[in-house]
This record gives structure tokens, sequence and C-alpha cells, in this order.
């Protein structure tokens, strides 16, 4: 992998989970940086020495890692990349090997404080869902699982008419296609743990 084509895949992916008219899977990756502009960069030794440590599947990782690990995408920059990626990468990689065990635990939280049908019930404001997403209890990953599960996401977008979901929802939506889960495994968890069927 070049330095370029590194650089490319920061901008791809910053481009995908900050604008909503952009799909990195959709655009194939691409985007309309040039070379001449690369070279003009200051950061580009950060991309050079990228470029060097990590394969491309690595390096595409490390990205969507930062990108949906911090609370803003759009307000990510490269300087904090560099500071704080490595760091990012490997807490993101640990929930991830780890995330049928985290899942399991969240979803237990989430169930012992309420009923199902009101875990997704958003007629008066926030669903304990979002709530317990929102002050940390849950994570990303757990609240993407639950919309590819049961693919609340498009009742919520009807309902909930404020920037504090848009914005959850934008990020569920962006960082799905980047979890491979095995949907039945965690429909297993989850009868489990609500109706303590083994």
């Amino acid at each position: 992998m070049t330095p370029f084509d590194c650089y490319k895949t920061y901008l791809a992916l910053k481009n995908h989970f900050t604008k909503n008219s952009y799909d990195y899977f959709t655009y194939n990756k691409k985007t309309r940086a040039s070379l001449q502009s690369f070279y003009k960069r200051k950061d580009r030794f950060f991309f050079e020495k990228m470029s060097r440590q990590r394969d491309e599947k690595e390096v595409e990782n490390f990205f969507v890692a930062n990108f949906v690990s911090c609370n803003d995408p759009e307000t990510l920059w490269i300087g904090e990349i560099m500071k704080e990626g490595d760091e990012r990468f490997q807490q993101w990689q640990k929930k991830v090997q780890s995330l049928s065990y985290l899942f399991k635990q969240e979803s237990q939280t989430l169930f012992e404080e309420n009923k199902f049908d009101d875990v997704f019930n958003c007629s008066k404001g926030h669903p304990p869902l979002l709530k317990k997403f929102l002050s940390g209890n849950i994570s990303l990953e757990t609240l993407v699982i639950y919309d590819i599960i049961f693919l609340f996401g498009n009742k919520f977008d009807k309902k909930l008419k404020d920037p504090v979901w848009e914005t959850v929802s934008r990020r569920i939506k962006k960082y799905s296609p980047f979890l491979h889960i095995d949907v039945l495994s965690y429909r297993k968890i989850l009868k489990e743990v609500v109706l303590g069927e083994k």
C-alpha cells in the first residue's frame, strides 16, 4: 500500500462517516484526492509511516476504529488520530474480538431494568435503549446489532425528530456494514437474556 493509497482510504472513510451522501462501498472507496494535494500536506509523513507498518485491511480497520470510537466523526482531525489512534484501534480490536460477551453483558443490564417492549418504545421521547447508549452504558456495537436484528432505526427515524437521534442514527447506519456478525448467534444470546432460554 502506498502512502497516497493510505491517505485516500482515510479520506474515503472520513467522507463515509461524516457525509450522508457518500457511501464507502457504493463509491468503491474512491475520492477526488490528488497526488499533488497529498504532497502539499504537512501530515503526509503519518500516512507514509502507516503504509509501511500496516496492510490495506489493517489501515481500513484503523481508520474505522477511530471514526466509530470518537463522539463526533465530523470534529475528528488527523492530528488527534496521529496522537490517540493506536490506543483507540487496540481498544476497538479488543471490543470486536469479545463482541458476543460484551453484547450479552450490556443486554443483561438493559433488560434487568426494562421490559422488552419498553426498550424500543419512543412514544414519550428517547427510548431506554437510546438513553443507555447516550449515558455510555451501551456500546455503539450493541446498538448496531440491535438494529440489524430488529431494524428499530427506521421506526425511530420517523418518530424522533431531534438532532441527538439524527447523529446516532447516522452513526449506526454508517458503522453497520463494517460489523460482520452472525445474526443467529446474537438472536440466541438475546433469547437467553430475555427469556432465560438456553
